[in-house]
């Protein structure tokens, strides 16, 4: 029997409200070198390049920043082509806020924040991100947090996560153990991947949510991104 033939929906262990804040933080800290290993920020950055073009300043929202190296990465890649970035984080969880505070130099001028990001609608976002969170949400929560995307992104938005792969779903794991990242890490990967969805089954979550313009596409390795650009 296909254990990916049908998406997964048990909770990830980094999800648990009661885990203690020290294992968080090292969880958070392993995912950022998770990120670096499989390149996570080249979609995002990409997506990014063709937003830009004929504009020098942006407002950014990125759901779910975690360690906050997406937000880093981006905002580097802002300074080396003098674009004026608004970069504002919104994450559920509070030990997030503190864990990439203090990851984040001073020179990177990037707000975190804590809290749900439906409470920021109206704030005038040019773009909407999210890496590695869609996998986390219910259907009625992601399709309500499509909703929000196609509302606020002014200019556009992106869904960068993970494919239900069989590829890798039994290679993350070696990797994972090569690596010695936490526990937690080498567990949760393997079950993100599981929760993860393939391309056939963003249409009908689109087509929920009322989006009517966008372009679900891979990305190496073993990402499946989900982005309009207006």
């Amino acid at each position: 029997m296909n254990a990916l033939a049908h998406r997964r929906i048990a909770e990830e262990q980094m999800d648990d409200p009661d885990l203690d804040p020290a294992i968080y933080r090292a969880v958070l800290s392993d995912l950022a070198q998770v990120n670096h290993v499989t390149m996570a920020a080249r979609p995002t950055l990409d997506f990014l390049k063709r937003v830009a073009k004929g504009r020098d300043r942006l407002r950014i929202l990125d759901v779910g920043y975690g360690d906050g190296d997406m937000l880093r990465r981006i905002a580097r890649w802002a300074k080396r082509r003098d674009i004026v970035l608004d970069c504002v984080g919104i994450d559920c969880n509070p030990a997030s806020e503190t864990v990439a505070r203090a990851h984040t130099p001073d020179d990177l001028a990037i707000t975190y924040r804590t809290g749900d990001y439906a409470g920021l609608a109206g704030e005038g976002w040019d773009c909407i991100l999210s890496s590695l969170v869609a996998h986390h949400m219910t259907r009625d929560q992601l399709i309500a947090f499509l909703r929000f995307m196609k509302a606020e992104g002014r200019c556009g938005w992106l869904i960068n996560d993970l494919h239900r792969h069989r590829f890798a779903y039994h290679g993350y794991p070696l990797l994972a153990r090569l690596m010695r990242w936490h526990r937690i890490v080498r567990e949760d990967g393997t079950l993100s991947i599981a929760r993860s969805y393939r391309p056939v089954e963003w249409q009908p979550l689109l087509d929920a949510a009322g989006v009517k313009q966008a372009r679900v596409f891979r990305a190496f390795p073993f990402r499946l991104c989900v982005e309009c650009v207006r």
